[in-house]
């Protein structure tokens, strides 16, 4: 096995140790969707800093690898926290729970000034088994607080499935579902699912 591949197999089981079962906080409503992928567990919860609710967000994604090579799509999502209700894109926080090893991240898709995300809708392949390439979650697509809807530059295989519920006053937390890296010649699918915690105030 390459050295590097060690090294980030060394990492993800260091940090998914730590990061335990990810177990939801109950004082944060958190919205999901129903056609997220079956693998990998809940990792932990990362929220926005008080005050701030997420404007924005970026996305990690593998592009595809062609024929007979393992494709993951997405690997990571990150929220741009910003304050007040001028969008603040140059003062953002960015929040991300656990990311994948593969792909790049996307430069940050926003809403319009003075909106935020509300609510989201997942693109997921539908599950392959026995030799199938399986990328599990492969785009993402936000709505805004006005009305606009945010198209993530993810991969377009897979299907879009119903629109989460909405969080009126923003969402101020993500939670991912990543299944760890597998191995050489295992096929890996990255990120899973993903939810999102309301923001209370």
């Amino acid at each position: 096995m390459p050295l590097g591949t060690m090294v980030a197999l060394g990492l993800w089981f260091l940090v998914a140790g730590l990061a335990g079962t990810g177990a939801a906080v109950e004082s944060w409503p958190a919205i999901g969707v129903s056609n997220g992928g079956p693998w990998g567990p809940w990792a932990w919860q990362e929220m926005c800093p008080q005050g701030t609710y997420a404007t924005g967000f970026s996305l990690k994604v593998e592009p595809y690898q062609g024929q007979a090579k393992d494709d993951t799509a997405l690997n990571g999502l990150r929220l741009h926290c910003a304050r007040g209700s001028h969008g603040g894109k140059s003062e953002a926080k960015t929040v991300e729970s656990q990311s994948n090893v593969w792909g790049h991240w996307t430069n940050p898709l926003w809403c319009p000034p003075g909106g935020y995300l509300t609510g989201f809708s997942l693109r997921v392949e539908r599950v392959r088994r026995g030799l199938s390439d399986y990328m599990g979650a492969t785009n993402i697509r936000f709505a805004c607080s006005d009305g606009k809807v945010l198209e993530g530059p993810g991969l377009p295989w897979g299907e879009y499935g119903a629109w989460s519920p909405s969080c009126l006053k923003g969402l101020c937390g993500i939670q991912t579902k990543q299944e760890a890296i597998r191995g050489v010649l295992v096929d890996d699918s990255a990120l899973n699912d993903i939810r999102f915690l309301c923001c209370t105030q």
